[in-house]
């Protein structure tokens, strides 16, 4: 499928047929997640892949019983990283190993620890979140591209996931891509007219 195709097809599933997807398909999503946008390439975020049975039933009540949570291969749980300094060490330290030159890297650390620094508290998780959407927007088209379905949501108490998973405080769930095999059949998908939207 070319990408025109692609995000066409693609749908919220609303329930899967339980079929567990081979580990190398997920790989290659996990490394299209990978290489999504990301405001200076912070990746604010981790993301909790979820595949056992037991975890989803726990998950299921937090989640208003959505049937997509249990019925999926893998559920993908997309959390904001307000841990910036510490995501920025990672950057910095990815950006060394990669052969960029010093001189470089320090240019760009003093203006990202000032970005960073003038940050309100208030405003991490919000800018966090933000690039989470990012990187969720190359998991459902990705899912499609490799022949497989999901669904983004938004419907679930985070709190809850937070304590279930054990999460530390700077994670935030923030969206859930449950990902696998479609058994239900998809409506037409009906958009806003460009008119509507290009101005």
């Amino acid at each position: 499928m070319d990408f025109m195709q692609i995000v066409k097809a693609r749908y919220a599933t609303k329930k899967f047929d339980g079929k567990k997807v081979p580990q190398e398909k997920i790989a290659e999503l996990e490394e299209m997640i990978r290489f999504s946008a990301s405001s200076f390439g912070l990746q604010t975020y981790r993301i909790k892949v979820i595949t056992d049975a037991a975890t989803k039933e726990k998950l299921l009540p937090a989640t208003w019983n959505q049937p997509q949570i249990t019925s999926c291969s893998h559920l993908f749980v997309f959390c904001a990283d307000t841990d910036l300094e510490g995501r920025a060490k990672l950057l910095y330290d990815a950006m060394s190993s990669a052969g960029v030159p010093a001189q470089n890297v320090e240019g760009f650390t003093k203006m990202l620890d000032g970005f960073i620094t003038n940050l309100p508290v208030e405003q991490r998780l919000i800018w966090a979140q933000k690039q989470a959407y990012l990187a969720m927007g190359n998991a459902l088209n990705g899912a499609k591209a490799l022949g497989l379905d999901s669904c983004p949501m938004e419907g679930f108490d985070a709190v809850a996931y937070a304590k279930i998973l054990g999460l530390p405080a700077h994670l935030v769930p923030t969206v859930l891509v449950p990902v696998g095999y479609a058994d239900d059949t998809p409506r037409a998908k009906v958009r806003l007219n460009k008119s509507d939207l290009f101005f």
